[in-house]
């Protein structure tokens, strides 16, 4: 927590603006269309994932639809097109940015063109804070007319060419959840830079209550609204933003420093044009047998680390999809690590970490 936070949740006690909407929420959205810029409106939800699920169904996502998505993501990347019915087919990643591979994504887009089937969106993730291959991405939604849901929800203070993530989907999406960059205990955003998107996600958020005297409702809604108790947290986030993407980035450095000439042992570096908000910072190892030392190492001393994501298409739940993969993800998932990240790590939390990768490798 920064400074403010508590006064805001105070206002709304003091105010008796308990129930889910209230002046936090719209100071809310506002900030993050101030911080994001370029236009954007923003609805606050009750999580990221709710966002993912609004923004494919403004996407016009229907049972049996195909949606391509990011194989090397959290499974709540995947799990709302499933909740719609439509089919998540996975697309493998490349190692410059441990992102969606542009040329995997367009072979599966020719693929199920050959087959009469056109997909009816893209999920592209900024995973771990670091930029996906936004012009390439982009470029092939535009060349096939396929739109792009942009996950945003590790990503909020991350760019491309000095142009902020969650500002470049035809759909964006920020995840406020315990973990991330900032929080609001859960909380998540859909973001568009039509206001009429905004306008109907907040529509559906609110349970798709028709403008009548009464309770009447023309098409199935949602509770995704986030509450002005929530709002008020998040107002007080948003102006350390700035103070706990530097934190995350001086995990990185340290670690960087401390570990980058052990053998054997490497490190996902910036691009050219990307900045990554560091939210987690993660090493990749030579082999499985490695890793596995280090995080069990790690476990010992009480110092919480955890594999890379486990790609969706190896999910038990997503075992059937299709899959257009080269073994990228695969490898990532064995080698790699999460190393401990919070913004409020000492100096001794991350030099008792180092310490224990070091003794652990020598």
């Amino acid at each position: 927590m920064g400074t403010n936070e508590q006064s805001f949740v105070e206002e709304a006690f003091r105010t008796n603006w308990i129930a889910p909407l209230g002046p936090n929420v719209s100071g809310f959205e506002k900030s993050i269309e101030d911080y994001l810029g370029n236009g954007t409106h923003v609805a606050a939800l009750s999580s990221g994932t709710a966002a993912i699920h609004l923004g494919l169904k403004l996407l016009e996502v229907v049972p049996g639809d195909e949606v391509l998505c990011q194989s090397f993501t959290f499974s709540a990347t995947a799990n709302p097109i499933a909740y719609l019915g439509a089919r998540p087919i996975f697309i493998d990643s490349e190692l410059e940015t441990w992102n969606m591979s542009p040329e995997l994504l367009e072979m599966a887009i020719l693929q199920r063109l050959e087959e009469g089937v056109k997909p009816k969106a893209i999920i592209a993730v900024h995973l771990y804070g670091m930029p996906y291959k936004v012009g390439e991405i982009h470029a092939i939604g535009k060349k096939y007319s396929i739109p792009i849901l942009e996950d945003s929800a590790e990503a909020l203070g991350s760019s491309w060419n000095g142009q902020n993530c969650g500002t470049f989907g035809d759909i964006a999406i920020l995840s406020f959840n315990g973990n991330k960059i900032i929080t609001t205990s859960g909380g998540g955003a859909l973001v568009s830079k039509d206001i009429e998107k905004k306008e109907k996600a907040v529509f559906l958020a609110t349970q798709a209550r028709d403008n009548a005297p009464h309770y009447q409702h023309s098409e199935i809604g949602h509770n995704y609204r986030m509450s002005n108790v929530l709002a008020g947290i998040g107002r007080g986030q948003m102006e350390v933003l700035d103070e706990r993407v530097e934190a995350r980035r001086r995990n990185y450095r340290y670690y960087l420093e401390e570990l980058n000439d052990i053998d054997g042992l490497s490190f996902l570096p910036e691009p050219e044009g990307m900045f990554s908000n560091r939210w987690l910072s993660c090493v990749l190892f030579d082999n499985y047998a490695t890793r596995e030392k280090v995080r069990i190492a790690l476990l010992n001393e009480n110092i919480e680390s955890r594999p890379l994501w486990k790609p969706m298409h190896l999910q038990p739940v997503f075992e059937e999809n299709m899959a257009f993969v080269d073994g990228t993800s695969e490898t990532l998932f064995d080698k790699g690590l999460c190393l401990p990240s919070g913004s409020n790590l000492s100096s001794i939390d991350l030099e008792r970490t180092a310490q224990t990768i070091k003794k652990t490798i020598q």
